[in-house]
């Protein structure tokens, strides 16, 4: 394959779309059949402005699909145990199917006792260990949105994983982590990389399918990118910057995401998807 090339470009605005018009007919035949209207509660710790901004859009984005947003909106000060006494209260409230924890909570909480309160058939984030123990055996579960809206957008444009070399830059437990897990279960071959990696950009040039989540503006360039290689930046920085150089990298693509609308509009259509999903399924659970 030539050298320099222009990557087809992976739209994530329009997938989403289709995915959340999908999402929002089944909500309505839920609410037709049992009256019931699929719930996602959004928690919020303090005021910081990027959360506050996400979360505005989330909810936003739920009364378009016709799922009903509930916000609980904490101090800054609020303390472990009163997050994760809150977030209890949603797990024993069978009127909420879905809980959101919006990250990063405040340094003095433990974030990952809080998520762990979450009830697994209400985690719709997929950020507890039982969502990712589920995704890394195969299991039925939630995925973590993000990695999850990656494997649609693959699956949208017929990328074939089994056999490829998969590599991930970034090792969250919420992004990286999931997504190499994810493409494991397609067959690829995936290899992690993080920020002690030596030979970084070496690495990155085998990779068939490469996913970049380092939360590093333009960390990754053309240079790093193998010719024809699908090219997913789930990275979102200042200014609607990924974690890619875009320009340099679609010359060497064969697909790349564009930031934005790329891979962030697939999170929140996964999420509400999934908030959908975990209502059919409660339903279908208590039916006699």
């Amino acid at each position: 394959m030539a050298q320099t090339q222009t990557g087809r470009l992976m739209d994530g605005t329009g997938l989403a779309r289709r995915i959340i018009e999908t999402s929002s007919a089944t909500a309505a035949e839920i609410h037709r059949r049992t009256g019931t209207t699929p719930c996602l509660a959004t928690v919020l710790v303090g005021e910081d402005p990027a959360s506050v901004t996400y979360v505005r859009m989330k909810r936003a984005r739920c009364e378009k699909a016709g799922i009903q947003s509930r916000h609980v909106a904490l101090p800054a000060s609020v303390s472990t145990s009163g997050l994760i006494e809150k977030i209890t209260e949603l797990s024993d409230d069978p009127g909420v199917h879905g809980i959101l924890l919006q990250h990063p909570v405040g340094a003095h909480i433990d974030e990952r006792a809080a998520f762990e309160a979450i009830a697994p058939d209400k985690d719709v984030d997929g950020v507890t260990m039982h969502s990712f123990a589920a995704m890394s055996f195969g299991l039925p579960g939630f995925v973590s949105c993000t990695p999850g809206g990656i494997m649609r957008l693959l699956e949208e444009y017929g990328v074939e994983l089994a056999g490829k070399h998969a590599v991930v830059v970034g090792r969250s437990p919420i992004l990286g982590k999931p997504a190499g897990m994810l493409l494991l279960g397609r067959n690829a071959t995936v290899t992690y990389c993080h920020s002690r990696t030596s030979g970084l950009s070496e690495i990155v040039r085998q990779a068939d399918v490469l996913v970049a989540a380092v939360g590093r503006p333009r960390f990754l360039t053309g240079a790093d990118i193998k010719p024809g290689a699908v090219v997913i930046d789930a990275g979102y920085n200042p200014g609607n910057v990924g974690d890619v150089d875009f320009e340099s990298a679609r010359d060497r693509a064969g697909l790349i995401t564009p930031v934005p609308g790329g891979v962030g509009p697939m999170t929140i259509a996964v999420l509400l998807a999934q908030t959908v999903e975990a209502a059919a399924r409660r339903i279908g659970a208590s039916r006699p």
